[in-house]
């Protein structure tokens, strides 16, 4: 990365300056996060970009990936202004993906359940809680199916159970949610789209 004489000086006095009032006690969290962030567009405009799809609906927004070339690592995506249908553009799904990919750190890789009633979580694995959630949607399932309605006509349904969707599926997943939650008997089937 070549730097300038005039960027050298700057970034000399910015980092001799957060030295010195570093020393006096000042909290410098946001110098902190504007060098952090300088060094994000620095690691950017030297990453090997490549374009992608955004898989969110039908309509295919296109995407700029930008993989640092050091360690291979994605390390931002942004709009592709080239892109003939979005022109750059994202919806909030689209602008999101970085957030949903391994680079978060914040991801869930590990499952907690908190007791009802108890005031700590505790780390438990996938078996136990796969087994636990279906054994709980069973019994509700059993204790809420309806067979026939008023009128005495053959409804079988579930009333007690509902189905909300996400966002972050495809289409295809959401079909097939749907069909899944319909062969259970389910009537409230909703979808965050729709709102």
């Amino acid at each position: 990365m070549e730097i300038s004489r005039r960027g050298f000086l700057k970034m000399s006095g910015a980092i001799g300056s957060g030295v010195a009032l570093s020393s006096l006690g000042l909290d410098l969290t946001a110098v902190k996060a504007h060098a952090a962030g300088l060094t994000k567009m620095d690691r950017i405009r030297t990453a090997r970009q490549s374009t992608s799809i955004c898989c969110y609906c039908s309509v295919g927004c296109g995407l700029i990936c930008s993989t640092d070339k050091l360690t291979g690592k994605l390390i931002n995506i942004e709009g592709d202004p080239d892109h003939p249908i979005s022109e750059g553009s994202l919806c909030a799904k689209g602008a999101g993906i970085f957030g949903l990919s391994e680079t978060n750190d914040h991801r869930l890789r590990k499952v907690l359940y908190r007791a009802p009633k108890s005031n700590k979580w505790e780390e438990k694995d996938w078996d136990w809680s796969l087994k636990r959630i279906a054994r709980l949607y069973k019994d509700s399932r059993d204790k809420g199916f309806i067979t026939h309605n008023d009128k005495g006509q053959l409804v079988n349904r579930v009333e007690n159970i509902g189905h909300y969707g996400s966002s972050n599926i495809l289409s295809e997943e959401c079909w097939t949610i749907s069909v899944g939650c319909r062969a259970l008997g389910m009537v409230y089937i909703d979808h965050q789209a729709r709102i």
